[in-house]
Formats: structure tokens, C-alpha cells, sequence
């Protein structure tokens, strides 16, 4: 059976010229894109900076160790490689660096240098003699033994440093204790900085990615409310429905899940690396050396997934599709006993959907397992090799630590990646479907050249009209009949002639490829089609009601006074059953006006039409749906109101059109004869063989 569901295509590559004509949805909110991006930036800033401000915070305060070098060094290669200069502290002819200041000789230097004895290895800390701190002095003098001073600089071994009381450990660092204080509350701005910023901009993405849907589900509508009817009858409802909802939902997704987090996520990945080579090359050089597999990883894992993705939603589709259609036909179903055989299909469907599940849930459960073992090995990688120059002094333990929280930021934004371009596919599918929509062009052109009567009177006029609706597979052919105002005209034949296409002409609906149909002598193309709609007022054969009051189902939007609601409703004998209704006018349709009787729903549609006073009324198969009773009904009421109006009566019910001033016979698109009743029942033509078909074979 025919899937009701979207089946097209759901991901599509990235496209440059979709992306920008989605991109252009947002030039009415410059502000508001300018205040995501800037928050975006903020944030991204911030996460960058956070480990930063860890390993200063580590290096300068929490282990903040320092190494002798002989001041003979100074003015040498080595002395110029390691930056030694005046403001160095020397204290007993050593000048004493930071340990990040070594990273830049390598081993074998290091090794040189300490068989030399011009490299002290002993890790000591260095701090400035504050003239006039008593407890400063008090510690010094009580362990003289551990201390080695010189002018404004004096030295402690780490490790004697440690054998030191806590309360005298703090007293000598204590600038050390305030300097942790300054970077904590750096650390936790730039942290007040990252939240704020990051609901700044996930606020910003997503106001922006609903006004942005806003904008382009009203276009959307506007756009399918202006299209011809040869293009709709061309559109499966559901389709036009999926555009306007779900794919509009992709854009959504578009702007709030995708773009801000791939500009995040990259540059998230791409600050890392940055960083990570600002810090220390070499060890970067070690984590950057599992980017092309992750890439490779990555790649796959997308591909894989898309694959994945595209049958989940095949068969979304087609279990919805069923589930939709036999719920609708359940009563079909039940008739012809079809619950086993139903059950039997949809249990195959179902396993089909659950197998489809189950394949994009393993390329994730495979993908994300992968991207955590290449970040723990990078991790364990990057901390063997970094262990190691920590211990030959080549780098700090704060860059140590730095390193670890860089490699995370950048393999947290790879595990969501594939996700992410699913989604940006999916984006860019439901962006060509909404554009090629929008690009179509079939549409009833109003462009009238003549203003629109004030009054109508209702002479209609069909001249040589040729119409097909699929090239030249014409319904009429070389039409002409001419309709006097106020006289009621029937519109009779065979199913296939053409009968309700000359309804849809009058209004229209379509244009007519050859010919000319002219209402009071004017074109109608030459018309405005608000006007001429206002103006002609048909009475289709399936009767369509909106949920909401009957008083709603009346006005349909428009200014239309209680007295001629009533009045309307009470010329078609559809007052009786609203006033007998609980809230009478005011009372509750269901969808499709369901919880009216079929009879009821037809004279709800004659009290609409009439209670907007059109000059022309067009009633189509208007009495098929009632019954005897109620057609009697129909026919009294419409006797009363179509007096001073021109009517186009189109009927398989003869008995109904015995009084129509003119009864026009269409066969095969063209008048077989016309005239009145009794004219055509004296012919014994093709009116008579219709009639005594009706009448069981009596006249």
C-alpha cells in the first residue's frame, strides 16, 4: 500500500547555495545573530583560557621550583638559549631559572651542562627577603641550615621545603597563597563568564532559529495558498504538511544545533591545538600524531551513520504510513476480517523499524567507544612522554596537566561530529525541499486590468473555452453558453463530462487554456480574484468544515452580522438542528465537522455560502449527500434565496433542476443539448435516457 509519509531523501551533502539562501533568513535579526556569535566567541574564549590560567596557577604558585645554572653560562650560546638575564636571581654564583625556561635545550645540552657542574639539579625554591617581615626573618634564622640567601633573593630545596611545619610553610609562601587567591577568582570569572555567555548564546541561537522557522513557515503557507490548483491536486497533503513541519524543523535545527556548535566545536578543537603547540611543541607533536586517524575514524563513522539514518526514518515512514492507514480503515479491516493478516504485516514492518534502530544505534555504540580509547591513549601517550621530560626537566607540571584538559577539549566536540552532520544533512535535504517548493511557480496569475464592480449582476459567459488539465487530454471542448442574471441554470451528464471543471472555471480555480469566459461582459482573467471570489460563491461536493463554532464555520473570518448568520441558516432549514445543538452557534465542530450528521454538514455549507451574499451561486452535487426530507428542505430555501441571483445548479439528482429556467446536457466536454425540462423530456435525447434511468424507466 502506498506510503502517506514523507519518503523522500532526508540527508543530502553539504550545499553551498542551500546553506546560503538559509543563511539569508537572518539578515531581519543582524542583532540578534551579532549577540549569539559574540557569546559564542566569549565562551569559546573562556574554555580555551580555563586551562590557561590551571597551568599558571600550577607553575607559579602550587609548584613553582626553580634551578641553579652557573653564572659563567651568561654571554655563552646556552646563556642567550635560555634567556638569562640581569633580572635573574643569583644567589651564590648560581642564576636560578623557571623550569619552563629549560624546555629549550634538549638532553643531550642538559647532560653537558651537568657533567660541567654548570647545571644544578637540585629542584629548589626561590623567594624575595622582605625587609621588615618578622615572621619571615623568625623562620629563617630558626632553620639558617636550609636556607641559602643573597641580596633580595633567597633559596630552599623543595624537599627541605616540604620537611617544613605547615604554619612556617605558609609564612614563607605566602605571596605564593596570594597569588592561588588572584588565579582562583580568574578562574572563576572567566567560569561566570563561560555560563552566562553560553546561555546567551544557545537563548540568541535559538530565538534566532525559531523566528527564522516563523518567517519561513509563513512563507511556506503564503506561497501554497497562492498556488493553482493544477499544481495542489499534483501534491500529496501529507508532503505539503512535512514541508511546513518537519522540514522547517531541520532549519530550526539548523541554527540552533548545528551552525553554533560546528563554529564552536571547531573552534574549540582548532584553540586547542593552538594552545597545545604554544605550550610545548614537542609533546604536541605527539598528540597531533592520532588527529589523522580520529579524522579517519570520524569519516567513516559519518558515512556509516548517514547510511544508518536514512532507513531509520525509510521506515519511520512506512510504519507510520501503515499504522495511519489502517487506523483510518479500521473499520474495512474489521469488515473483511484482516486483523491477523494486519497484524502479521505490521509485525514484519515493526521488526524492520527495530532492526533499522538497532543499526544507527551500533554505528554510535561503535564510533564512540573508538573516540574514547584514541583520546585515553593520546591521554596515556601524552603522559608517558610528558612524564618524562617533566622528570629531564624539560617542561613544567602545570604544562603537564594543561596538556591532559587540552587533549579532552579537543576529542570531546569529535564525538559528536558524525551526530552533528547528520543533522546538518538532514538540514541541508529539508532546505531543498522548502526551496524547491518556494521556486515553483504555478500559480494563477492576478493581475487584473480592470477594477472590480461595485455591484455584479450575474451574466456569465462561456466563449469557445478549450480547457484540459494535463496538456491537451481536453474536458471542454470549444464550450458556449451564456447564463442570464438571475436565472437558474442546470448543468447536467454523465460522470467524466466535465460538469464540476465548468464550477471550477467560473471562480478560477484554473484557467482555461483557449477561449474566453466572461462575468457582466468582463474577462475574468482581467478581474480581481478576491473580488470575483467574494463575488461567486460554489458549493463544492465534498463539504469541508474547520474545527471551532458553527458561528466561526459561517463568518469564515469575515464581517458578518448574527442577524444574517441566522437568517442564512434559517433560509436552508438549518436553524432547526443549530438552535436544537447545546450552545446552538456557538457550539463545537470536531475535525472535518465529524460530529455532524453528513446532511446536517451540507446545510451548515448553503448557510455559509448565503450568509456572505454572493451575486452568483454555483451549487455542485449540492443535494447528493441528504436525504429526501431534507432536500425538500434544501429546495425551499434555496427557491426563497436565489430569487435575484444567478445560479449554476450542477446535479446527477434530476428531480432537483425540474425548475431551472435552463438545463445545459454536457457530453464528452461538449453540449449534447440544452433547454428547459420539458423541452428535453419531448427530444427523448440524452436528458431523457438520464431522467427515466432515475425514474426506474418512467416519465
Amino acid at each position: 500500500m502506498a506510503d502517506f509519509f514523507e519518503t523522500d531523501d532526508v540527508t543530502k551533502g553539504f550545499d553551498k547555495n542551500i546553506s546560503r539562501r538559509i543563511l539569508s533568513y537572518i539578515k531581519p535579526y543582524r542583532l540578534i545573530t551579532a549577540l549569539a556569535f559574540i557569546a559564542l566567541v566569549v565562551s569559546t574564549a573562556g574554555e580555551l583560557l580555563s586551562p590557561v590560567i590551571i597551568r599558571r596557577a600550577i607553575d607559579d604558585a602550587l609548584m613553582k621550583s626553580w634551578f641553579g645554572l652557573s653564572a659563567e653560562l651568561k654571554g655563552t650560546e646556552a646563556g642567550k638559549e635560555l634567556k638569562l638575564n640581569d633580572s635573574d636571581p643569583v644567589i651564590g654564583g648560581k642564576v636560578f631559572v623557571r623550569t619552563t625556561r629549560l624546555a629549550s635545550l634538549s638532553s643531550e645540552e642538559k647532560k653537558t651542562l651537568i657533567a660541567k657542574d654548570l647545571f644544578d639539579t637540585v629542584e629548589m625554591y626561590v623567594f624575595t627577603i622582605k625587609d621588615g617581615d618578622e615572621a619571615q626573618q623568625k623562620l629563617l634564622a630558626a632553620h639558617s641550615g636550609f636556607f641559602a640567601s643573597e641580596g633580595q633573593w633567597g633559596a630552599i630545596s623543595v624537599e627541605n621545603l616540604r620537611t617544613l611545619p605547615a604554619p612556617e610553610a605558609a609564612v614563607l609562601r605566602f605571596s605564593d597563597s596570594v597569588l592561588i587567591g588572584k588565579y582562583v577568582a580568574a578562574l572563576l570569572a572567566i567560569l561566570v563568564a563561560i555560563l552566562v555567555s553560553t546561555f546567551v548564546m544557545t537563548y540568541y541561537s535559538n530565538l534566532l532559529g525559531l523566528k527564522v522557522m516563523k518567517d519561513l513557515r509563513m512563507q511556506l503557507f503564503r506561497h501554497v495558498l497562492t498556488r493553482s490548483l493544477a499544481y495542489l491536486s499534483r501534491q500529496p497533503v501529507g508532503r505539503l504538511v512535512t514541508r511546513m513541519t518537519s522540514d522547517v524543523e531541520t532549519i530550526n535545527q539548523f541554527f540552533t544545533d548545528v551552525l553554533s556548535a560546528f563554529i564552536k566545536d571547531f573552534s574549540i578543537m582548532g584553540g586547542a591545538i593552538a594552545v597545545l603547540f604554544f605550550f610545548d611543541v614537542r609533546l604536541a607533536l605527539v598528540v597531533t600524531a592520532s588527529i589523522p586517524l580520529v579524522f579517519i575514524v570520524a569519516n567513516v563513522a559519518r558515512i556509516r551513520a548517514r547510511d544508518a539514518f536514512r532507513n531509520q526514518r525509510r521506515w519511520t515512514s512506512k510504519v507510520n504510513s501503515f499504522i495511519s492507514e489502517h487506523i483510518a480503515g479500521i473499520d474495512i479491516v474489521k469488515l473483511f476480517v484482516r486483523e491477523d493478516a494486519a497484524r502479521a504485516e505490521f509485525t514484519e514492518h515493526d521488526a524492520a523499524l527495530k532492526k533499522a534502530n538497532l543499526g544507527e544505534m551500533y554505528v554510535f555504540a561503535t564510533f564512540r567507544p573508538i573516540v574514547d580509547f584514541l583520546s585515553t591513549s593520546t591521554t596515556a601517550i601524552a603522559l608517558c612522554v610528558g612524564a618524562w621530560f617533566y622528570l629531564t626537566h624539560s617542561i613544567s607540571l602545570g604544562t603537564l596537566i594543561a596538556f591532559v584538559n587540552l587533549i579532552g577539549m579537543f576529542y570531546s566536540p569529535i564525538k559528536d561530529m558524525s551526530e552533528k552532520y547528520i543533522l546538518l544533512q538532514s538540514a541541508m535535504a529539508g532546505g531543498e525541499r522548502i526551496f524547491n517548493l518556494l521556486d515553483t511557480d504555478e500559480m494563477i496569475v492576478d493581475a487584473p486590468k480592470l477594477p472590480m464592480p461595485e455591484r455584479i449582476r450575474g451574466h456569465i459567459e462561456f466563449v469557445h473555452v478549450w480547457f484540459a488539465y494535463k496538456e491537451e487530454d481536453w474536458i471542454l471542448k470549444n464550450l458556449s453558453f451564456t447564463v442570464e442574471p438571475g436565472k437558474m441554470v442546470a448543468i447536467v451528464g454523465y460522470t467524466g463530462a466535465g460538469k464540476t471543471t465548468v464550477a471550477n472555471l467560473v471562480t478560477r480555480f484554473w484557467d482555461i487554456q483557449k477561449g474566453d469566459i466572461r462575468i457582466d461582459g468582463y474577462p475574468v482573467r482581467d478581474l480581481p480574484l478576491h473580488g470575483l471570489r467574494k463575488a461567486i460563491q460554489p458549493v463544492p461536493q465534498d463539504v469541508f468544515l474547520f474545527s471551532g463554532s458553527i458561528a466561526d464555520n459561517i463568518r469564515m473570518g469575515d464581517e458578518v452580522s448574527v442577524e444574517r448568520m441566522k437568517l442564512a441558516s434559517e433560509a436552508v432549514h438549518a436553524n432547526e438542528f443549530i438552535e436544537a445543538l447545546p450552545l446552538g452557534y456557538n457550539y463545537q465542530l470536531s475535525e472535518g465537522g465529524s460530529n455532524l450528521s453528513q446532511g446536517q454538514r451540507q446545510l451548515l455549507s448553503f448557510a455559509r455560502v448565503l450568509a456572505h451574499d454572493p451575486s452568483i451561486i454555483i451549487l455542485d452535487e449540492a443535494t447528493s449527500a441528504v436525504d429526501t426530507e431534507t432536500e425538500r428542505l434544501i429546495q425551499r430555501g434555496i427557491e426563497g434565496l436565489l430569487s435575484g441571483r444567478t445560479s449554476v445548479v450542477i446535479a446527477h439528482r434530476l428531480s432537483t433542476i425540474r425548475h431551472a429556467d435552463k438545463i445545459i446536457v454536457l457530453a464528452h466536454g461538449q453540449i449534447a443539448e440544452s433547454g428547459s425540462h420539458d423541452e428535453l423530456i419531448t427530444r427523448k435525447g440524452l436528458y431523457f435516457s438520464l431522467y427515466r434511468l432515475q425514474n426506474s424507466g418512467m416519465v
